[in-house]
């Protein structure tokens, strides 16, 4: 495992991240875009935790745990300056308005440091899978580009539905971003709101370690 800083919050923390493995696709995790569902974040970390002893997989992979430290530690959807980093990504239907405060897109497209490290990672990295920890009252895996298969397995093994629309619009998105305007296969992983994380964790993990494994096996890099 090597370590490294992506970037900065808008609050100026810095935000950490991990690579592991040399050789195979190039795969990117992503937790806490937003603050207040510790859920994706708690997963994140525990994946962490585990590929930090041994790494199983043959891939080329990078995990940030967190990307917005300033919501997390506010407990709130937002980053530093409220803005929702999920709806402030560079993409074609960038909106500068929401319908509620909570969705707040920014000043401008991109306009926050978080993103700024983000979207400069994936064009330099050049993932080939994009997964994105979340959590939602309405579990699901939700799919964007070619990753159906991958997605149905999660679903397999965890009983999640997939879904290739999150039943309401969603732009300046990573899904938007990545899996449909840069055809790299992304998955936002929506795990059950408020579950106990005793018995979510497990399951999960043995979820995305099987996804990480079909990965190695089926996609190039």
């Amino acid at each position: 495992m090597k370590s490294f800083v992506l970037g900065k919050t808008r609050g100026g923390l810095t935000i950490p991240a991990h690579s592991f493995g040399n050789r195979g696709p190039r795969v990117l995790l992503l937790g806490g875009v937003h603050g207040d569902e510790p859920e994706g974040v708690a997963l994140a970390m525990e994946l962490w935790g585990k590929y930090a002893g041994i790494f199983p997989h043959r891939l080329q992979l990078i995990l940030i745990p967190v990307l917005n430290r300033d919501g997390l530690l506010a407990r709130s959807r937002g980053n530093g300056a409220g803005v929702d980093l999920n709806r402030n990504l560079p993409t074609k239907d960038w909106k500068p308005t929401a319908p509620t405060p909570r969705y707040h897109p920014g000043r401008a497209p991109n306009s926050e440091s978080e993103n700024l490290a983000l979207t400069a990672l994936i064009e330099s990295f050049r993932p080939v899978f994009i997964i994105s920890f979340h959590s939602f009252h309405r579990y699901m895996v939700n799919v964007n580009g070619d990753c159906r298969r991958e997605a149905e397995l999660i679903s397999e093994i965890t009983g999640y539905p997939v879904y290739e629309d999150m039943g309401y619009p969603t732009p300046g998105s990573l899904g938007t971003y990545a899996g449909q305007e840069r055809d790299i296969p992304t998955i936002t992983y929506e795990l059950k709101k408020g579950a106990k994380l005793g018995p979510l964790l497990p399951l999960h993990i043995k979820a995305v370690d099987a996804c990480l494994q079909l990965i190695g096996r089926t996609r190039s890099s």
